[in-house]
């Protein structure tokens, strides 16, 4: 692969703030020989400045927008224009023949019908976060975590450092993340057939800031931990469950499954595709026999969130 091709491949992380030290020097000093490089480059910043001027929303989990359906049901739009709106509209009707003001007439009608929907859907949000407060929605850090795991799968996100040993991924964040990280050694210490795979890990960008990211493998399946300071964020929004006097916050965004908990001074995000809620994943950290009652917790049951327990918590 030559140099351009891997500069290619680069050009998101730049956009984004994401390359660092000698990658962004290599990269930079690239763009200013090579005229092609440099002009996708420019190309690509003016795309996501457009995209930025026009302030595209993200997409409405699928549970805020059955949420609304179901709302929409049961409680018809009563939203309509003003009197005085309506008669303007009708008299520029009936009055108006020439093209130019007909264009313009259309242009308002659909500026009216946009208005009028925004205003419908602001209602109708607002009653629901009333109901249930930050329930329905994730927090920053659970869709940053998920576009993460998102990019790392479309390799348009590499490794800073590739290895399957705890203690050197570990090692390696000190002095780089705000925080202690201390991956766990569950596997080693229960004895048992190993049942995922350390990949490596890397910094990401949250809040101006760096979190810590480490990728694991499961089989042919991927798994994602973000971390991050408990200052810095806490989990809010999707399904709350108890377990072992820990919090953990169930949702499903681009797809994917991601929980996060906050514990000791940390906020962590863990993101897959597996069964059910995800909790096959919690494996990666609390695989010991005397972790399974934790996990089996986090299964979906019809009884409800279990109480916390008096075992102690897992460490990271």
């Amino acid at each position: 692969m030559n140099q351009c091709s891997d500069i290619s491949n680069q050009i998101a992380l730049w956009l984004d703030g994401e390359l660092q030290g000698e990658e962004k020097r290599v990269f930079e000093l690239h763009l200013q020989d090579c005229k092609s490089c440099s002009a996708l480059v420019s190309n690509e910043s003016r795309f996501l400045d457009t995209l930025h001027t026009a302030k595209q929303a993200h997409v409405a989990p699928e549970q805020l927008r059955n949420r609304v359906r179901a709302i929409l049901d049961e409680v018809p739009a009563e939203v309509s224009a003003p009197t005085h709106l309506r008669k303007r509209l009708t008299d520029s009707l009936l009055l108006t023949r020439d093209s130019q003001r007909s264009r313009k007439l259309r242009i308002s009608l659909a500026i009216a019908a946009v208005v009028a929907i925004a205003i419908a859907m602001g209602l109708w949000l607002g009653r629901i976060q009333t109901e249930q407060p930050g329930r329905y929605l994730p927090s920053s850090f659970a869709l940053m975590a998920a576009d993460t795991h998102r990019r790392y799968l479309d390799h348009h996100l590499p490794l800073e450092i590739t290895s399957a040993s705890p203690e050197e991924i570990s090692t390696w964040f000190n002095g780089k993340v705000p925080f202690s990280v201390k991956l766990p050694k569950y596997q080693e210490a229960s004895g048992q057939v190993k049942l995922y795979q350390l990949e490596g890990a890397r910094l990401v960008g949250f809040k101006e800031d760096y979190a810590a990211y480490v990728a694991y493998r499961m089989g042919q399946r991927p798994i994602s931990l973000v971390m991050t300071s408990n200052s810095v964020a806490q989990p809010a929004g999707g399904e709350e469950i108890m377990s072992r006097g820990l919090t953990f916050h169930f949702d499903s965004i681009y797809g994917f499954k991601v929980i996060t908990w906050t514990d000791r001074g940390l906020t962590y995000a863990l993101v897959s595709d597996l069964e059910e809620r995800g909790q096959q994943s919690c494996g990666v950290c609390h695989q010991g026999v005397k972790d399974h009652d934790l996990i089996d917790r986090l299964k979906p049951t019809s009884a409800g969130p279990s109480s916390p327990s008096r075992d102690p918590r897992p460490t990271f």
